[in-house]
């Protein structure tokens, strides 16, 4: 994984990679780490000869002619070798001057993109400018520390002037550069001062508005800060993997397990953000960059804390690297300001109104099949009720990505599409509830009678189903399931207990798996059965919930006779047809605040009507909850985008599953400690506010619980995306 999505940004990853992998090898970084003056590395040729200075540059000033995303794929690249020298202080100077009006670009562009020239750029200072009767900036003041300042050639630097804050590109020759000692051992910086200098007019960067530069090294930056991030995240998980401990991989233990896991979320929330600051603009690149500069130096730090911790004693050492990582990650987190500053800016954005469109970057021959949909969909949008809901069944809108006649086999350009269209068209789909994790298993395995039977009505909303797998004993380990199922004439007697079954107590049909061979391995032997809850023998118990509802509900099976073609699938491989469900039942709770209504535009919408300002610690807390949203956000459209590009999601829909739970508590802790005291008013959707907020506070808790435990999705990505060991199976 990797902040670039396309083909074309893995292909540049991957050649940025191999080629550092050839030049900048650990000696080199030693070599750095142990210089009493820093030098341009010897690979510093080799950058420019690659392009990699440039890749953000105009063709016409010796650039690439891509963008900034192109240098953040290269700057992450880079990062995850904790490359010394001045490469990220010079693609964020080149950046700066590419971004501005006037001659300098011409002027300094072309040796910056070629390496004749390094640059740098002061993000704090105290530097002062005043204009004479001619309109000459005469420049004084001190900026430090300046990342790079003591290699640079160009030093791009803050002057405070009567116009505001205005922004000049000296050459070095014409300050006082002083290295100081740097906490990054293999890159410095240094302290800058400038003296009655007069800087020609040609060296102002006109055009650079408010916090822009600062919104590029959040970007810049921030892409370094995820290459440190992967660094260790891998590199953890690695050593985790082969340090041997109380006779297993320490990878085994749950606690390491969860600990990478933890750092692979916060790995790829980082990139994601910074992914999506590179394509946003206008006051969007404000908002966006300003998410970035929350998450992503802080997700450096702290994955490089767990690093440590995972490799131990020898990751305590000078001769081990990880110290390396940890320093470039406090460097960085130092050097764009604290988190804190961040966050206050995504708050002053958040509470005036401004957010993020997460908008998906379609394909030009999107359009034709657009008017196709478009139209179909006008048809039905005619349609009222019933009889709407049934021709968005049968026209394959409900699921479109299964296959025709229950979907339309739809690709996933088509589906957004769809998407867009129903939305546009405001037809809602029909609410299935639990059916929609019912469908994709039928669809897959059940009979074209059962297809027949069940997929038309549950489509067009009017079949009301229940989930039949969780038992007293069986919750996250679900193959435990004790339920048994005997043959007898005509089909099989079911008997036991199922518990935390929603809407059981309402639902026509329920979907249950049972155990129809003992002797088999626990995940063998288990069939999966569509039942009759109205059968004789079946009883439904509801269960009160902590918010005072009836969802759940407990069923008992007392000689319920299931027949033969209510069977799904092979007897005996009920596992597989479960997983299937459980697959689509696991997206489905988490894309949203599952029936919640607890969302940050809620949240937003609270703050507006406080009788108060929020204090800046509630400022904070906002704005933490606000930047996981949209960290929430960038990882769905990533995901979407991969399907279009025909591509796995990878880590992006694993991590965005986890988050997703976590976030509706979140989100309605958050109100709830803006609301004081009112907030010990009951639970209840009516009461306005304090009410709902409670109601949201207490049923987000199940969030983290059903559809399979948070400790069991962090076992799922440190298994699956980080090749971990899987836990032993009892007695072993």
């Amino acid at each position: 994984m990797a902040i670039g999505l396309s083909e074309e940004h893995e292909a540049l990853r991957e050649s940025v990679t191999g080629w550092a992998e050839r030049n900048i090898s650990a000696e080199a970084v030693r070599a750095a780490v142990g210089a009493g003056v820093e030098e341009r590395p010897g690979f510093w040729a080799g950058l420019a000869d690659q392009g990699l200075l440039g890749l953000h540059l105009p063709e016409e000033y010796g650039g690439s002619g891509f963008g900034l995303l192109e240098a953040a794929v290269a700057v992450e690249a880079l990062g995850e070798r904790v490359a010394p020298g001045p490469y990220v202080p010079t693609v964020l100077a080149s950046a700066v001057i590419a971004s501005s009006d006037g001659k300098a670009r011409a002027e300094l562009l072309p040796g910056l993109a070629d390496g004749t020239l390094a640059g740098a750029v002061a993000l704090t200072g105290t530097l002062t400018g005043t204009r004479d009767g001619d309109g000459v900036l005469t420049v004084s003041g001190t900026a430090e520390p300046v990342l790079g300042a003591a290699l640079a050639d160009v030093l791009v630097l803050p002057v405070s002037t009567d116009r505001g804050v205005e922004w000049v590109a000296l050459s070095s020759g014409g300050v006082t550069v002083t290295p100081t000692k740097s906490l990054d051992l293999t890159r410095g910086v240094a302290k800058v001062e400038v003296d009655h200098l007069a800087v020609p007019g040609e060296r102002i960067l006109d055009g650079l508005e408010g916090k822009a530069v600062l919104h590029l090294a959040a970007i810049v930056l921030g892409a370094e800060a995820a290459g440190v991030a992967s660094w260790c995240v891998r590199s953890a998980a690695e050593y985790a993997k082969v340090r041997v401990q109380f006779g297993r991989p320490i990878g085994q233990f749950q606690g390491i397990k969860h600990k990478a896991a933890r750092m692979l979320v916060a790995l790829e929330q980082a990139r994601a953000t910074v992914w999506d600051a590179t394509r946003a603009t206008g006051d969007e690149l404000a908002y966006a960059a300003a998410i970035a500069g929350v998450m992503a130096p802080d997700a450096a730090v702290r994955c490089a804390k767990d690093a440590i911790q995972i490799f131990g004693g020898i990751g305590y050492t000078f001769e081990h690297d990880a110290h390396l990582y940890y320093r470039r990650a406090l460097t960085l987190r130092a050097l764009l300001g604290s988190s804190s500053e961040w966050a206050e800016s995504v708050a002053s954005y958040a509470l005036s109104g401004v957010s993020r469109e997460m908008e998906i970057d379609l394909p030009e021959d999107a359009e034709a099949l657009r008017s196709s949909i478009r139209d179909e969909i006008a048809e039905i949008a005619a349609l009222e009720g019933k009889e709407q809901k049934r021709a968005l069944a049968a026209k394959g809108f409900v699921m479109s990505h299964l296959p025709s006649p229950w979907g339309r086999g739809a690709s996933p350009l088509e589906q957004v599409l769809i998407h867009q269209e129903l939305k546009a068209a405001r037809v809602r789909l029909p609410q299935m509830i639990i059916g929609a994790w019912v469908i994709p298993s039928i669809a897959a395995y059940g009979t074209a009678e059962q297809q027949e039977r069940f997929l038309p009505p549950t489509l067009a909303g009017e079949m009301i189903w229940c989930q039949l797998f969780s038992e007293p004993g069986a919750g996250s380990d679900l193959a435990s399931l004790q339920m048994k199922a005997e043959k007898v004439e005509g089909g099989w007697r079911l008997n036991g207990q199922k518990i935390w079954t929603s809407v059981a107590h309402v639902a026509e049909w329920g979907i249950c798996i049972a155990r129809t061979d003992t002797s088999k391995p626990k995940h063998d032997g288990i069939t999966y059965f569509i039942v009759d809850m109205k059968a004789q023998g079946v009883t439904v118990r509801p269960l009160t919930e902590m918010t005072g509802e009836n969802l759940f509900n407990e069923v008992f099976f007392d000689d319920v006779l299931v027949p033969d073609d209510q069977v799904v699938g092979e007897i005996n491989e009920g596992w597989r047809v479960a997983r299937n469900t459980l697959s689509n039942e696991r997206v489905s709770l988490s894309s949203g605040s599952g029936g919640t209504g607890s969302s940050v535009a809620d949240l937003l919408g609270l703050v507006s009507r406080l009788d108060r300002e929020p204090s800046p610690a509630e400022r904070q807390e906002v704005a933490q909850v606000v930047c996981e949203g949209h960290s929430i956000n960038a990882l769905s459209l990533r995901v979407t985008m991969k399907q279009l590009a025909g591509a796995e999601p990878g880590a992006d829909a694993s991590v965005r599953k986890l988050l997703s739970t976590t976030h509706a508590q979140n989100v309605s802790e958050c109100a709830v400690s803006l609301l004081g005291a009112s907030a010990t008013v009951a639970a209840d959707m009516k009461l306005g506010d304090p009410g709902y907020w409670n109601r949201a506070v207490l049923a987000t808790r199940a969030m983290t619980i059903y559809g399979g435990t948070t400790e069991v999705q962090l076992n799922i990505i440190a298994e699956r995306m980080l090749s971990l060991p899987r836990d032993p199976e009892p007695g072993k």
